[in-house]
C-alpha cells in the first residue's frame, strides 16, 4: 500500500494538538507510534476500523480510538474507517446483519414491520437483538479480516516490487551481463502498468 497516499489522507498529530480534538485522551494519544504508518499499523487499523464500524453501539469512534491505542495501530485510520457505517449505509447494514444473524441462529428471517414507538421496541426488540448482534459481529469480523488481509498483501507486494527494482538498478549500474535485457523488460512492464493506471 502506498505509504505516501495514506499519509496524505491522515491528519498530523501536530495539527490535532493545535485543535485540541484529542486532549481528553491525555498526552499518550500523541505518541508517534500511533501516527506512524507501517505494515503492521496500517493493516491493524484496517481491521479495527471496519470491525468497530459494524458494532451496533453508540460511540464507535471512541471505541476505535481506544482499540487503536491498545493495539498500537494507526489511530487516524482506525477512527476514520468507522465511517463505513453512516446514515446512508446504516439501514442496509442493519438489515444485512439481521438476515445473516437470523440465518446463523436458524431464526425465521422475516423482520417485523418497524414502528418508532416504545411498545414496538419493548415487544419486538427482544426477538431482534440476538440475530442482529450476531450478524453485526460476523460482518465486522469478515470486513476487518478482509481489510487486514488486503492491506497486508498489498504492502508486501509493493515492498517486493521496490526490492526487485532496486536489485535490477544495482545490477544495471554494475554492468552485469543480462541485466540490461532484464532492465528493458522491467522498464516496459513499468510503462505498461503506468499506462493502465492512467486510463
Amino acid at each position: 500500500m502506498p505509504k505516501k497516499t495514506l499519509k496524505q489522507l491522515t491528519p498530523s498529530p501536530a495539527r490535532l494538538r493545535r485543535w485540541g480534538a484529542l486532549d481528553r485522551f491525555g498526552e499518550s494519544v500523541y505518541n508517534g507510534n500511533l501516527w506512524h504508518i507501517n505494515r503492521y499499523s496500517a493493516s491493524m487499523a484496517f481491521f479495527v476500523g471496519p470491525f468497530v464500524a459494524f458494532l451496533p453501539v453508540p460511540g464507535q469512534m471512541l471505541i476505535a480510538a481506544l482499540a487503536a491505542i491498545r493495539l498500537r495501530c494507526n489511530l487516524p485510520l482506525s477512527v476514520g474507517l468507522v465511517w463505513i457505517t453512516n446514515p446512508l449505509t446504516a439501514p442496509a447494514i442493519v438489515y444485512l446483519a439481521y438476515r445473516l444473524g437470523a440465518l446463523a441462529l436458524g431464526v425465521p428471517p422475516g423482520m417485523p414491520a418497524f414502528s418508532f414507538s416504545w411498545s414496538w421496541l419493548s415487544s419486538e426488540f427482544s426477538a431482534l437483538w440476538q440475530p442482529l448482534l450476531l450478524g453485526c459481529l460476523l460482518l465486522g469480523l469478515f470486513a476487518g479480516s478482509l481489510g487486514y488481509f488486503v492491506i497486508n498483501t498489498l504492502w508486501r507486494w509493493r515492498v517486493g516490487l521496490q526490492w526487485r527494482r532496486r536489485k535490477l538498478a544495482r545490477a544495471l549500474a554494475n554492468g552485469r551481463p543480462g541485466a540490461r535485457r532484464q532492465g528493458q523488460v522491467g522498464q516496459r512492464e513499468a510503462q505498461d502498468s503506468r499506462q493502465r493506471t492512467s486510463t
